[in-house]
């Protein structure tokens, strides 16, 4: 899981972590949980001054865990709002006392979110494609081919109604048009729609289309278009239908003077997606690909291709991901067409196309020496300029965030390990007594930087910049042990949270590494922070 990812997740659910329940627990069992807690860490338990401290210290927690969970509305705020709903009041003034007064609030704030997603719907894009050409300018005559601009804006009227404005302007040489566009959608029901579309322009055109999902997996649209130039009607049917979890594909039949029916599919999943198309008409046919495999977070690699009676081209190339909203993408075409370069810049919903014709000619020797000599100096320049800088700027960030939290994380690890002390002789108890049945024994536990994790494994020697990027929670996961010999920390629950364990490197992802023994066998996990956690099972075995 990347820095994104972890700073996307799931909420931090600590008070379920402290009293080692599901988020979906019911009352009765964080009601068994605070009992079996409160009676672990009861300040009365503890003679010694200083281990009376620390029970108190979390004996605290533990109630104030519960006073949140076991109430049904402050378990709704926390749930959404996280502890400083709790403390604020959810930003409301004056803490709501009755149940109804609270319940009231909650509505007209889901509602005002509501509110909040609506105008969040009001969604500009638009497209700047610039065609440049390397053999016109050449012979004198500009580098510019042709120019095309296209806008559009799509507003959730409300609940039901939606509507999309846009229009585009082209430019070719001496030749040009324009055209707008509107579409109005209206939800008929949760399964069916309705758009009625009009366009002005070269196309000027009326039409009406439907939509209705036949079945879980299928859904059918069916529309029709009348042209206002020429009076042409087309007529359109396309069956979707979802193969898998990950694949869907569809049949478009078109019936117009230019009558066609393809077919085709796409899949998508973390790692990569797919498309491919095949399309046979009256006076044409075509077949269309193209795969994208993400590399990374931030960067991928796409090779396409299409094939018919009016194109026969190939392009490759990749894209990287440059902040949190713009992407870059260069792609390589060659075609009947020519050469091209294409670059792109993405922000947002914005686009910037610019394809720069290098060749109209199919020469073996230029081609390749306009695909190598670019693509090896942008690996070259990425070796030696860009990756070098970024991990600088990520090691220069990972820097400032641990020194901002360096005094909350050694406050963090002091309360984990006085947390500890408490559970500690337990803990030797319950190992020791697995032990003899030769049930369950956590041997060692670490949690911490999913980076320092992997490298510790890697190498032998001890470092001690990785060391404090994890902490050792062998103590707290050998008393969390059942009678049965059975370990579970659950979904969904932040693993910092447990008594015990802190975060060692806030901001960072983190994993959990566990080596056990079950029955004379040698075990070994890894799991994500908010992944379930199961112990023992067959397929750890080493």
């Amino acid at each position: 899981m990347n820095k994104e990812e972890e700073e996307a997740g799931p909420p931090n659910r600590e008070l379920y972590a402290v009293l080692q329940v599901s988020p979906d627990a019911t009352d009765e069992e964080i009601r068994k949980a605070y009992r079996h807690w409160a009676q672990v860490y009861h300040p009365d338990k503890y003679q010694d001054f200083h281990m009376k401290e620390i029970a108190t210290q979390n004996f605290q927690r533990i109630c104030e865990a519960y006073e949140v969970l076991s109430d049904e509305y402050k378990r709704q705020i926390y749930d959404i709002y996280g502890m400083e709903g709790i403390r604020s009041g959810l930003e409301l003034g004056p803490m709501l006392n009755k149940p109804e007064e609270l319940k009231e609030v909650l509505e007209r704030l889901k509602k005002r979110k509501e509110q909040e997603k609506m105008a969040s719907h009001f969604r500009p894009s638009g497209t700047i494609l610039a065609n440049l050409s390397l053999p016109q300018f050449l012979d004198g005559d500009g580098i510019m081919g042709g120019m095309a601009m296209a806008s559009e804006f799509h507003s959730q009227l409300s609940k039901r109604n939606a509507i999309a404005v846009g229009g585009n302007l082209e430019v070719q040489e001496n030749a040009g048009g324009a055209a707008a566009s509107a579409v109005l959608r209206h939800q008929l029901s949760p399964i069916s729609s309705i758009e009625l579309m009009g366009t002005a322009g070269l196309r000027a055109l009326i039409g009406l289309q439907t939509t209705h999902q036949l079945s879980l997996h299928s859904t059918a649209t069916i529309s029709i278009a009348k042209s206002l130039r020429d009076g042409s009607i087309n007529l359109s049917n396309t069956w979707t239908r979802q193969l898998s979890e990950t694949t869907s594909g569809n049949i478009q039949l078109l019936l117009s003077s230019e009558s066609s029916i393809s077919v085709g599919w796409q899949k998508k999943d973390e790692k990569m997606s797919a498309a491919g198309e095949l399309k046979m008409g009256t006076s044409s046919f075509g077949a269309s690909a193209h795969y994208t495999h993400r590399f990374s977070s931030k960067s991928h690699g796409r090779i396409a291709g299409r094939f018919g009676s009016t194109a026969l081209e190939m392009e490759v190339g990749g894209g990287r991901k440059v902040s949190d909203f713009s992407s870059v993408r260069v792609l390589y075409t060659i075609g009947i067409q020519g050469i091209f370069w294409k670059f792109e810049l993405h922000r947002g919903g914005q686009k910037l196309i610019i394809p720069v014709l290098l060749s109209k000619n199919l020469n073996l020797a230029f081609a390749t020496g306009a695909f190598l000599i670019p693509t090896s100096l942008y690996f070259l320049t990425k070796k030696l300029i860009f990756k070098p800088y970024y991990l600088r700027r990520e090691k220069q960030k990972a820097l400032e965030i641990k020194s901002k939290t360096s005094v909350e994380v050694k406050e963090a690890r002091l309360r984990a390990e006085k947390a500890q002390q408490l559970l500690q002789n337990v803990g030797n108890r319950k190992r020791n007594r697995q032990a003899e049945r030769n049930g369950l024994v956590i041997d060692k536990a670490l949690y911490g930087s999913l980076k320092a994790l992997k490298k510790r494994k890697e190498s032998t020697e001890e470092n001690g910049e990785l060391a404090s990027e994890v902490i050792d929670v062998t103590i707290p996961l050998n008393f969390l042990v059942n009678d049965s010999g059975q370990l579970k920390l659950h979904e969904g629950v932040k693993k910092s949270g447990i008594m015990g364990f802190c975060d060692p490197c806030p901001g960072e992802p983190k994993q959990l590494y566990v080596e056990y023994t079950c029955g004379g066998q040698i075990f070994e996990v890894i799991v994500d922070d908010y992944a379930e956690m199961s112990i023992p099972q067959e397929a750890h075995r080493l």
